[in-house]
């Protein structure tokens, strides 16, 4: 099971990056278990400065941008 958090204050990007990479773990047919973060202490202890982030099993992908769904699929399937 994959852990995904998107780290954000739920600006429109944080809310599109969650949809996505939802929508691609559902495709992919990955179970996972999911988490919105928006305290921003919570977000600073990953490293990230710019929202959204996204976390795949307590690992920073990205930080400031929404990835393209190919980036997204690649993240998911690494072991």
């Amino acid at each position: 099971m994959k852990k995904i958090q998107v780290l954000g204050s739920g600006c429109s990007k944080c809310n599109r990056l969650t949809e996505e990479v939802k929508e691609v773990a559902e495709s992919l047919g990955i179970k996972y278990e999911f988490e919105k973060i928006t305290d921003i202490n919570q977000i600073m202890g990953f490293g990230v400065m710019m929202t959204p982030g996204l976390v795949i099993n307590g690992m920073v992908k990205s930080q400031g941008t929404i990835p393209d769904t190919e980036k997204i699929k690649t993240w998911l399937t690494e072991e």
